[in-house]
């Protein structure tokens, strides 16, 4: 019987000293949760909030495929022998669409690549780098962020076109985006939350800012670069002031300038301006659409803890 209890207690012992494992519990907070925790009213709300903000997609899409325009509500649903696309054909051979696409592709491209190696270098040495007059630097940083475009643009008209000589081109469309202040600020933000010990370490080795920048900083912050890309593609995508004042030329006009011609001038001759000028803003609209669905994951990720462990 001692010899029973003594084995009974050793395995009590065994058993307070390695506890089992015990079951994963849902966090509170965890999505699965969250998505029980939504009562039907929940859902409700959300679709019909999801009904509104795709509509107007919807209506421009079907729009652009009618062959005679139908304003109405039963516009929305439309008889399907009144789908075409000629509609698309019909303002391809007004602007060409595609090099329409190209042009905007042209120019953004060269503002978000401005963007980013500018924000990176600005972001990093007010995050990381101490030297006189940072916040000073900082603060007309935030200053410059409340003076709209608009208000610069006869001063850079009168630099860009007559002292640089960069009309009707595609430098002179981008230079005066090539500086996001937006895109700082994040970069910034990012920045600071990278362990300093890593730079430091990095400095007594010997590495050079550019080089801890370059290894170091910027696989830390892809985050960022993604948040940064998609706040820059939106602004010059759809930017039709400036390059409607600095090209004259139709081949170096980007789509939402060649659209707008379309509008003043053409539309009025056209068999069906309704649909010629929906499938136009149909083929606008289609890129920024497709950037937006493909990086919503990298869009709204901010946690970067999984990049500094280890």
């Amino acid at each position: 019987m001692s010899v029973t209890n003594a084995q009974n207690a050793k395995n009590d012992d065994d058993a307070s000293r390695h506890p089992e494992p015990a079951e994963p519990a849902l966090r509170p907070d965890s999505g699965v949760e969250k998505r029980r925790n939504l009562g039907v009213g929940s859902f409700i709300l959300l679709g019909v909030g999801a009904f509104v903000f795709l509509f107007p997609f919807y209506y421009m899409l079907i729009g652009s495929l009618q062959a005679s325009p139908d304003t109405s509500i039963f516009g929305a649903f439309p008889n399907p022998a009144n789908i075409t696309g000629a509609n698309y054909a019909q303002i391809n051979e007004s602007i060409n669409l595609f090099r329409g696409l190209l042009n905007s592709g042209i120019f953004t491209g060269g503002v978000i690549l401005f963007t980013v190696i500018f924000g990176l270098l600005v972001g990093y040495a007010l995050a990381q780098m101490k030297f006189r007059g940072r916040g000073v630097v900082f603060g007309m940083m935030l200053l410059v962020q409340m003076i709209p475009f608009q208000l610069l643009l006869i001063p850079l008209y009168v630099m860009i076109v007559r002292d640089y000589g960069l009309a009707d081109s595609y430098l002179g469309m981008i230079l005066p985006f090539a500086i996001n202040s937006t895109a700082v600020f994040v970069f910034r933000q990012y920045f600071l939350q990278l362990p300093s010990t890593l730079f430091e370490a990095a400095r007594i080795d010997g590495a050079s800012e550019l080089r801890i920048l370059w290894q170091i900083a910027i696989p830390l912050v892809r985050p960022a670069i993604v948040t940064a890309v998609l706040l820059t593609f939106i602004g010059p995508w759809n930017e039709f002031l400036w390059p409607f004042l600095v090209t004259k030329e139709q081949s170096l006009q980007p789509l939402a300038v060649s659209l707008a011609n379309f509008i003043s001038n053409i539309a009025g001759q056209a068999g069906n301006p309704f649909g010629a000028i929906l499938a136009g803003a149909c083929v606008l609209a289609a890129p920024a659409v497709a950037l937006f669905i493909f990086f919503q994951r990298q869009f709204i990720s901010t946690n970067i803890g999984s990049s500094v462990k280890g």
